[in-house]
């Protein structure tokens, strides 16, 4: 009877995980070396974004010694590490929001529909990513993009709903606008 029940609970994980598509891009594969005692040893860092293009979307970095390793671990930090963010009717952000990550800030405004990403490097791939159809980004400081990922990430937890507000301050959503 309680294998029966666990072989349930396995069947109806793997369905989860079908119907949520998740998409994977690489940001950046860069080869890295650590001085050892025998010499140079050689081994990859892989920076990838997942997203389901329907408000969910992580950064992860993978590293390993050959880069399909260090990709399939970027893959799997970036599921560890997924954001849900509110998305409009028209597919943008509720409000302005800004973020740090490192040595990078990102500024992002929510856009008329019909408008596009425009947003660059790092930045395009995690808005696009995460459903984001029409915004207007800058990345401002550093052009690293781990830290413009990260940046980006650090803004879109940032962002709420107007009934979340709502809510939060205890008056009803007519009022908010007043």
């Amino acid at each position: 009877m309680a294998e029966q029940q666990q072989q349930r609970r396995k069947k109806s994980s793997r369905t989860k995980e079908k119907e949520t598509t998740w998409q994977e891009r690489v940001i950046q594969i860069r080869r890295v070396s650590k001085v050892v005692k025998g010499g140079k040893k050689l081994s990859f860092r892989a920076i990838v974004v997942v997203g389901n293009e329907r408000g969910s979307v992580g950064v992860g970095v993978g590293k390993a010694s050959d880069v399909i390793g260090a990709v399939k671990k970027g893959v799997a930090d970036g599921k560890k590490h997924l954001v849900e963010i509110p998305l409009t009717k028209s597919n943008s952000i509720p409000h302005p929001a800004k973020g740090d990550g490192g040595g990078a800030k990102i500024m992002m405004r929510p856009a008329a529909p019909g408008t596009g990403v425009i947003a660059g490097g790092a930045v395009r791939t995690v808005l696009e990513l995460a459903g984001v159809r029409n915004v207007l980004a800058k990345q401002l400081g550093s052009n690293n993009p781990l830290n413009n990922a990260r940046a980006t990430i650090n803004a879109l937890e940032t962002l709420r709903t107007f009934t979340e507000v709502a809510r939060d301050r205890g008056i009803p959503l007519e009022n908010l606008f007043a």
